[in-house]
């Protein structure tokens, strides 16, 4: 087993970590949760369609407080410096995308995300939250993920890293 599948997100078909409150679809049974703190899903196709939702959600959160759904602050907020080193977070999510420190924003202002951009977002964080290297991404439970948290097919390829 390599080490990052034995990681918790890993574990729990959670690749984002998120933590227990929402009972989101794909939950494994109560009766079987083994995990107290982080949400533990049926597979990752689940768990990503969970990390979708709410890393969409940040979209009408920040509009209201007119700011941009960037990198800088979807991660500031996944990731508060409190519990994390956010600016490292920040780098390498940016580096996985294929972009620089000046290129945080996803999208531009007041215009919903794009499918490829979240399903670009969702792998990159993945390997910063597991410790995956990018080509263990699985790449079709992201794109099913995204898919069925409502914005349709991504295209995103086993390539997406390069």
């Amino acid at each position: 087993m390599k080490k990052y599948e034995q990681s918790r997100g890993w574990r729990n078909n959670n690749p984002l970590n998120i933590r227990r409150g929402e009972e989101w679809q794909g939950l494994v049974a109560k009766e079987k949760r083994t995990d107290g703190q982080f949400c533990q899903f049926l597979n990752m196709t689940w768990g990503y369609r969970a990390a979708a939702r709410c890393l969409r959600s940040y979209y009408q959160l920040f509009c209201q407080q007119g700011r941009a759904w960037d990198v800088e602050n979807i991660i500031g907020r996944w990731a508060p410096a409190s519990e994390n080193n956010t600016e490292a977070y920040i780098r390498r999510v940016l580096e996985l995308m294929g972009r620089d420190r000046g290129q945080t924003r996803l999208a531009p202002p007041h215009t919903k995300p794009g499918r490829l951009q979240l399903a670009l977002l969702v792998a990159a964080m993945t390997c910063v939250e597991t410790g995956c290297p990018p080509d263990a991404v699985p790449v079709a439970a992201v794109n099913t993920g995204v898919i069925l948290s409502g914005l349709g097919d991504p295209h995103l390829t086993p390539e997406w890293h390069k």
